[in-house]
């Protein structure tokens, strides 16, 4: 099979790296791809994947490179694409890829569209309300929203409706701030076309988890539970960014409380997706919090977690490209997930000042010494080739992942090979697992 994958970041390494020891591969492209994406030679015959200088976004040039390339399956790992319609975009041209079609992406796309998908369906969430640019000089609908508000007391959580790259979240502890957050949003366009609606929802409490499960339309194969970290600072402080690390599994939720939240989540969800048309073939990843009340839908993904992907495929024993062929397919039914008993950490390296403003160019050093420790893999996120070195490009730069026969060991391998790599203004948590631990 030749296989296309589109996107740079460490889910995209990740997907790559997975995909290229199944033997089923024999050519491999990735656009663009990123410095670790481009020294990974596939397992059947030992050729590179090859990375194509294309945007993940420029979808009219992806579609000419699979015309004239014409790939077996084109794997889409970034948000936008999907929420952009390449998978209907390729279908519509008779090429066979994999992900969510443009439908089916509004659950990630806009909140506003699934927190009503979910108030219809059942689905346990947090209560809310929304109101778009327009309705903000409508004193009605003000109201309505500043009783909601007061009603929630202090803290509560304003979100753009649109795709903000993992940022357009914010928490709000009193009224004040959360009016902020709203003109922010609307009138002071903050994030843009994302927040010209925003959802305002009750804060959770609880231990936040993350879910995956692949889905082929009619079948959701639940994946073992993760936990990511959100906030740059250990303790849990700081900015949000995209994710600073992850582990799996996570202690929080035993076989019977999982399968629970699968009947509660995702029976409701695929018989919503029937009920309203939507044909879901790809990943759902739902943000779970675990509250007092029971597990509840923080949001919707509808791609792979990043770094989630280097955790679960680093524990994954199928053969990917199998699972993938029996999602587009339609055939999930027929197949088994398989794990790895043992236990993956994954640790962000980013540039220094991530998630605000950074330098790009920086030469990273030590990754043959972090690659030679035993179950250890570096997955590249923002990395470039410069030459003969390899610089940062973005910034979550590294996400350093290792397997171990149980949490601790895999934690402890992870820090030993992070402790390798270096690179000017580096910096990441200290403290990813020890929420479990």
């Amino acid at each position: 099979m030749k296989l296309l994958i589109i996107g740079s970041g460490g889910r995209e390494h990740a997907l790559v790296w997975k995909l290229a020891r199944s033997p089923h591969v024999t050519q491999m492209w990735c656009a663009p791809g990123n410095a670790g994406i481009g020294s990974e030679r596939l397992v059947k015959n030992g050729v590179p994947v090859e990375c194509v200088n294309i945007g993940a976004e420029d979808l009219p040039k992806l579609l000419a490179f699979a015309q004239e390339k014409r790939p077996d399956l084109t794997v889409v790992g970034p948000d936008n694409p999907l929420a952009l319609g390449m998978v209907d975009l390729f279908q519509k041209h008779g090429l066979r890829i994999w992900g969510v079609n443009r439908k089916a992406a509004q659950f990630e796309s806009s909140k506003v569209f699934s927190q009503n998908f979910m108030e219809k369906y059942g689905i346990p969430t947090a209560r809310a309300v929304s109101i778009s640019a327009g309705q903000f000089t409508e004193e009605s609908r003000l109201q309505e929203v500043r009783r909601f508000v007061m009603e929630l007391g202090d803290r509560c959580v304003v979100k753009a409706d649109g795709l903000a790259l993992g940022k357009g979240v914010l928490i709000c502890n009193n009224y004040s701030e959360t009016y902020a957050a709203i003109t922010g949003m609307l009138v002071g366009k903050k994030f843009g076309e994302a927040g010209k609606r925003i959802v305002i929802q009750e804060f959770l409490e609880g231990v936040e988890v993350s879910l995956h499960a692949l889905c082929d339309g009619k079948t959701a194969k639940l994946f073992p539970t993760s936990q990511d970290h959100k906030r740059a600072l250990d303790g849990d402080l700081g900015l949000n960014t995209g994710g600073m690390g992850t582990y799996s599994p996570t202690p929080f939720l035993t076989d019977a409380q999982l399968a629970d939240v699968a009947r509660k989540i995702l029976d409701p969800f695929t018989r919503g997706c029937v009920a309203e048309g939507i044909d879901y073939r790809g990943i759902l990843y739902p943000g779970i919090m675990l509250t007092k009340d029971g597990p509840k839908v923080l949001e919707f993904n509808t791609r792979f977690g990043d770094p989630e992907t280097q955790v679960y495929l680093t524990r994954l024993e199928n053969d990917f490209v199998e699972l993938l062929d029996a999602s587009v397919s339609g055939t999930l039914d027929k197949l088994e997930l398989k794990w790895s008993a043992m236990a993956s950490v994954c640790v962000v390296m980013a540039s220094g000042g991530y998630p605000g403003s950074y330098a790009k160019g920086k030469v990273i050093s030590g990754f043959d010494a972090a690659n030679a420790f035993p179950r250890t893999k570096v997955f590249h996120a923002g990395t470039a080739r410069a030459g003969e070195q390899i610089v940062t490009n973005g910034g979550r730069v590294l996400g350093v992942t290792a397997l171990g026969d149980d949490l601790k060991s895999a934690q402890a391998a992870a820090y030993a090979a992070v402790e390798k790599i270096h690179f000017d203004g580096a910096h990441f948590r200290r403290d990813i697992a020890a929420k479990a631990l």
